[in-house]
């Protein structure tokens, strides 16, 4: 690599990228491609009082709020348990090049450490294997790649301290696709993948389907703010022990965010038959396997969240978050005892010293309830401290 090639990249250029999710990403220049990246650095401490037993130290439940996780049964008269973990931190490194024909192709790679298999132990080194989160081309138009589903709208999600916030209300996923955006409009087939409830509730997740899933969004921006529609078609599939089973799922959902000055209101409300891994983190499956039949589940699901600001340093985001499964009844002697709602309330208190550096503190209080009525709850105070680069 020559002189002036090395100078470019380690000279930062007056503009700036802003990476969703990542806060505002350092900028290069090298020929005529753009060089951006950023992430942030994150410190998370919990205690977490659960009502029907702690979770296994190993569980996702205890890094961040996933519905499914919450115990439920009789009242266990146990302490709360205490986790710090720095693994939600990350990194994104972008480009963007200029080609001849006067266009320009546009790359981004995202890697965190949550949701991976350690490297060590939280004994001497607590490492973490990093993970892949967005790999992605874009160009005229088109994305190929890893990147969140044209199903999710990402904007909506409130500012939280937990990993996701309203986990059982929101549409979340990201995975492999091709989308082609024009206008307010964009279009996307996604990497297949059901979850199918079998005998005894077990959940086996297969990769049989035949299509791609199908997804089409609208999106209006305003002053006030913005409203998105997004829809989604698939095929739910179980083809394992001499069984061929298909089933099609559909789904909708509206969500936005209403500007109030510099506070805000986010919303998301979700409706579908078979939506599954789609909605609340798979704290429901697709379908159950009826004999040779797949039975779609229903489900209804959503959030709503308001942020204020205070002052120009101190912000709060009050959020409350549900998820309702219409199982059917008369299989429960294949599908066990299903989740039958979840919801959750939080509230926290975030201070900004600076731009970029943000300490919080947020109270959640989650509920789980199985088909049977067997009910439990987790409450759980968080401390955050995050910088962005």
């Amino acid at each position: 690599m020559t002189t002036t090639k090395i100078t470019a990249l380690k000279t930062l250029t007056a503009s700036a990228v802003l990476c969703a999710l990542t806060g505002t990403a350092s900028a290069a220049t090298l020929g005529n491609t753009d060089i951006t990246y950023g992430g942030y650095v994150k410190l998370d401490a919990m205690w977490s009082d659960y009502s029907s037993g702690v979770p296994d130290g190993t569980s996702i439940g205890r890094d961040f709020y996933v519905p499914s996780t919450t115990p439920v049964g009789p009242d266990v008269d146990s302490d709360a348990v205490f986790d710090m973990h720095a693994r939600q931190s990350r990194f994104n490194f972008g480009t963007a090049t200029k080609l001849d024909n006067g266009k320009t192709v546009n790359t981004k790679i995202e890697i965190d450490f949550l949701a991976s298999a350690p490297g060590g132990n939280e004994r001497v080194t607590n490492s973490y294997a990093p993970r892949i989160r967005q790999a992605f081309i874009t160009y005229d138009g088109w994305l190929f790649g890893q990147a969140w589903s044209n199903f999710q709208n990402v904007g909506a999600l409130p500012e939280t301290l937990d990993f996701v916030g309203p986990a059982e209300g929101t549409v979340f996923a990201r995975q492999s696709q091709i989308r082609y955006s024009t206008g307010n409009w964009s279009f996307s087939v996604e990497n297949p993948e059901s979850t199918i409830t079998t005998q005894g509730g077990a959940r086996v997740a297969t990769d049989d389907a035949s299509l791609p899933d199908f997804t089409a969004r609208y999106a209006h921006k305003a002053d006030w703010g913005e409203l998105v529609f997004t829809g989604l078609a698939r095929q739910l599939t179980y083809k394992k022990n001499g069984v061929d089973a298909d089933e099609t799922s559909f789904g909708i959902s509206a969500s936005g965010k209403v500007n109030f000055g510099q506070n805000n209101l986010k919303f998301m409300l979700t409706q579908g038959s078979g939506l599954g891994r789609y909605v609340g983190l798979n704290v429901a499956h697709g379908a159950v396997l009826n004999g040779d039949e797949l039975d779609a589940i229903d489900s209804t699901s959503g959030f709503i969240g308001y942020q204020q600001h205070w002052n120009s340093q101190w912000r709060s985001t009050f959020l409350y978050s549900f998820f309702s499964a219409d199982n059917n009844t008369d299989l429960l002697a294949i599908s066990g005892d299903p989740t039958k709602t979840s919801q959750s309330y939080s509230a926290n208190i975030l201070y900004s010293p600076v731009k970029k550096l943000t300490f919080g503190v947020e109270l959640k209080h989650a509920e789980r309830e199985l088909e049977s009525g067997a009910d439990g709850d987790m409450d759980r105070l968080q401390f955050s401290a995050k910088y962005v680069f």
